[in-house]
């Protein structure tokens, strides 16, 4: 599970971010069990200090909660994995919406744009 890391954005976020996308997929369900700090370091070739940022971040968020002496687990919150997609999403449509404005695009394209793209089936995800 090692990543390439973008360089513009501090790694834990980036981790932050992949974990979330797996919760909100429901690759991983309320109440699993998130890899040991050790585990997580090792999978995403990172130290385990950065993992332990992205653990703790992600607590403060309440998408997870540590048990001590057990581990580390998804909310099972399911308000909490609605209000993270719903977050998640209106992150991605305003980051597309401000890069179209970058080049020149008006909202009516904006709104063509996508449902061209919708229309030709492009980018299904079942």
């Amino acid at each position: 599970m090692s990543n390439k890391y973008n360089a513009d954005k501090p790694i834990y976020l980036q981790i932050i971010d992949r974990i979330s996308r797996e919760i909100v997929r429901g690759v991983i369900k309320p109440g699993d069990k998130l890899p040991s700090v050790r585990e997580m370091a090792i999978q995403s070739g990172v130290n385990p200090n950065t993992i332990q940022r992205t653990y703790s971040e992600l607590e403060r968020m309440e998408v997870v909660e540590t048990k001590r002496g057990q581990g580390t687990f998804v909310t099972e919150n399911l308000g909490m994995v609605v209000e993270l997609k719903k977050s998640m999403q209106a992150s991605v449509v305003e980051n597309f919406v401000k890069s179209m404005r970058e080049i020149g695009v008006v909202e009516t394209e904006i709104i063509n744009s996508v449902e061209e793209f919708l229309s030709k089936g492009e980018g299904k995800h079942d």
